[in-house]
């Protein structure tokens, strides 16, 4: 009687059921329409993950700002992991005159290599099935676009970390309340935060280095500058000043492009760098206070780091948690007779015991009660203790390259819950992977302008 029941189901199932043949495509697959079951092919499969990746590159191609201005060096699969770029050495001019019937020496001729490995870097996060399946918004495309903003700032950041090695470095002149220069610092240690903003004339200036190094333009003979937000406030208000919009239609424009100065276009962008110490003992005391120095005494050994010749004793109590993270740390000193930010140090050491740090360098300055020690990566000054110092970074054409690895750009990758969420489908993956490096190719090619800013003491290092 069962067997008849379940023949008579079946026959008014086949005989109510869609049209729709023996294929349904679904999200995972396909299936049988009358029977429910899983075809052995899965066709449309990798095409629902499609709109995550675009996601991904939405978010990633708006911030990869620096990435578009090196000179981009493919690497072929299956070529190992590294690139050597290759230039050849410049002849001296010929400037002494031929002796008749006498050969002349000759130059050697020869070549300069450059090399760079490449690194692969990526990130993931895990979401649950509850939270997946029970929030009111679409978690795993929120993931993905997050994801996506994430990768395109990781590899722009890298790309600017090298970059920010460059050996030429400018520093915007001290103003006076009437803005005509009245110095030129030497140091980040020598601007103050109101005083050493970058005007028309440091873009001149930089502009002018690139031009006597005989460093390439890009197209229409201009220069390119990247440039934070902060910075750009202190330039727009230039009447030499030449909006984007002016001039797109007649060249391509770059991402990220907002104008130009002086023959050089400006990219601006958040990731540009600003350099700024984080507080050295406390968050309501950034300082270090001197209390005694000796450039011999290496009897003491330290807690953090290595010790050197140069131990310089604190004022402070310190914790082993502080101790161990001035080590590395850049200290500006203050000198407290002449008033005045003194030079750079690198604490390589340090002990709670005795309060000791060790220098990289014997001081300049002769210590003595009263002087001080801030941090020393951005500006500082002991009215407003550490403030921001921006880098405009500015590029003649193929001043850097890139390495972009076949197959091995940036990647997203989800996982669903079927594929990684352990025995119980718990848990979906959303992330990114990606490999790259970068070398600057050309120094002379590239000049980075150290200036302060309107927001200097409300801005952070990024």
């Amino acid at each position: 009687m069962n067997i008849f029941r379940n023949s008579i189901k079946d026959l008014f199932r086949i005989a109510y059921a869609p049209d729709a043949g023996n294929v349904v495509n679904t999200t995972t697959g396909d299936v049988n329409a009358i029977t429910g079951a899983a075809n052995a092919t899965g066709a449309m499969s990798p095409g629902m993950k499609t709109y995550y990746d675009t996601e991904l590159l939405e978010n990633a191609r708006p911030r990869l700002i620096f990435t578009q201005l090196g000179k981009k060096q493919f690497l072929p699969k299956n070529h190992g992991e590294s690139v050597e770029w290759r230039k050849f050495n410049t002849f001296e001019k010929a400037m002494k005159p031929l002796q008749e019937g006498v050969i002349p020496t000759g130059q050697r001729f020869g070549q300069t290599a450059i090399n760079v490995s490449i690194d692969q870097h990526g990130d993931y996060t895990s979401i649950s099935d509850r939270l997946n399946y029970h929030h009111v918004d679409n978690v795993i495309l929120g993931a993905t676009e997050e994801m996506g903003a994430a990768g395109g700032e990781t590899a722009d950041t890298l790309v600017r970390n090298e970059l920010c090695t460059g050996t030429s470095v400018i520093y915007a002149d001290t103003l006076n309340s009437s803005g005509v220069p009245t110095g030129t610092p030497t140091s980040r240690g020598g601007m103050a935060a109101d005083n050493n903003r970058l005007t028309p004339d440091m873009v001149n200036k930089a502009a002018t280095f690139l031009k006597k190094q005989k460093a390439p333009t890009f197209e229409g003979g201009k220069y390119v500058a990247v440039i934070h937000p902060s910075a750009t406030y202190d330039l727009r208000s230039s009447p030499e000043w030449i909006e984007a919009h002016k001039y797109a239609a007649t060249r391509e424009i770059f991402e990220g492009e907002i104008g130009e100065l002086h023959g050089v276009r400006f990219v601006e962008t958040t990731t540009a760098p600003i350099f700024k110490g984080e507080s050295l003992f406390s968050s309501s005391q950034q300082y270090l206070s001197y209390s005694a120095y000796s450039g011999s005494d290496t009897t003491a050994s330290a807690q953090f780091g290595v010790t050197s010749a140069y131990k310089i004793t604190l004022s402070e109590t310190l914790t082993d948690a502080i101790a161990e993270a001035l080590v590395g740390r850049k200290i500006l000193v203050y000198d407290a007779s002449a008033t005045a930010m003194a030079e750079t140090l690198e604490i390589v050491g340090a002990t709670k015991t005795g309060k000791y740090i060790w220098v990289d360098k014997a001081p300049a300055t002769t210590l003595a009660s009263g002087d001080l020690f801030y941090p020393g990566e951005g500006g500082a000054d002991t009215t407003n203790g550490a403030f921001a110092v921006y880098g405009t970074l500015f590029f003649g054409k193929d001043a850097f390259g890139v390495v972009d690895p076949e197959g091995m750009g940036m990647e997203m990758i989800i996982k669903d819950a079927s594929q990684i969420g352990g025995p119980l489908n718990q848990f979906s993956t959303v992330g990114y992977k990606f490999e790259t490096a970068t070398k600057i190719l050309y120094q002379e090619r590239m000049v980075r302008v150290e200036s302060c800013s309107a927001y200097s003491l409300v801005d952070d290092a990024n």
